[in-house]
């Protein structure tokens, strides 16, 4: 069984925003998969579906951001499941806009909604998704305001496109495991073809 996490914001005024990158692609995994994710269980809003032989269950937690651990830890615990089958997906700061970049563990950094997860479970051995927000104002308006505005024209197939290969990487983890979705979707940005010419004379 695993567990796959958006972390977002509940509301309305929060639907279409840089902070709720995990809740947007959890709707568009639920839609792929043909599952609801309706169900009010564990603090959060939770569907339930059979991926390749294995049971997921999507969910969205309603604590607000900086409680999200309180829903993540409540659904593990009743459940039992192994912490490397929880996946969180998240929106990051210091990523470029419609970059992804998966890890199967490691530190919350500066994501207030991974810190209180890793805080409640008391452990950072799980896989996450982190879905690039850096672009366009990140860095002419206050975080906050940045974080839970919208998205400006140029962001949106960007972030539409990360969001599918997020949502892909997630599905991939739970059929072929976490070293074959970073091998596949951990891209390396390419080097400029000059550089590379520049590099081969020197060699």
């Amino acid at each position: 069984m695993y567990v796959i996490v958006g972390l977002g914001n509940p509301g309305k005024q929060y639907e279409q925003t840089h902070h709720n990158m995990g809740f947007i692609t959890i709707d568009y995994l639920a839609e792929k998969l043909d599952v609801n994710v309706n169900k009010i269980k564990f603090k959060g809003l939770l569907g339930e579906t059979n991926y390749k032989g294995e049971k997921v269950i999507l969910l969205k937690p309603q604590t607000y951001m900086n409680l999200s651990g309180e829903s993540v830890r409540e659904i593990m615990q009743f459940y039992k499941i192994d912490i490397e089958n929880l996946i969180v997906i998240y929106d990051d700061i210091d990523l470029d806009t419609g970059k992804i970049r998966i890890r199967a563990k490691g530190s919350a950094g500066t994501h207030n909604g991974m810190r209180n997860i890793v805080f409640q479970l008391q452990s950072d051995e799980f896989p996450r998704i982190r879905i690039g927000i850096r672009g366009g104002m990140a860095d002419k308006m206050d975080l906050r305001d940045f974080v839970t505005g919208g998205f400006s024209k140029e962001e949106v197939p960007l972030l539409e496109d990360a969001v599918d290969r997020a949502a892909k990487a997630a599905l991939c983890i739970v059929s072929d495991g976490i070293d074959k979705a970073m091998n596949r979707y951990n891209l390396r940005d390419k080097k400029p073809k000059k550089a590379e010419s520049d590099e081969q004379k020197t060699d």
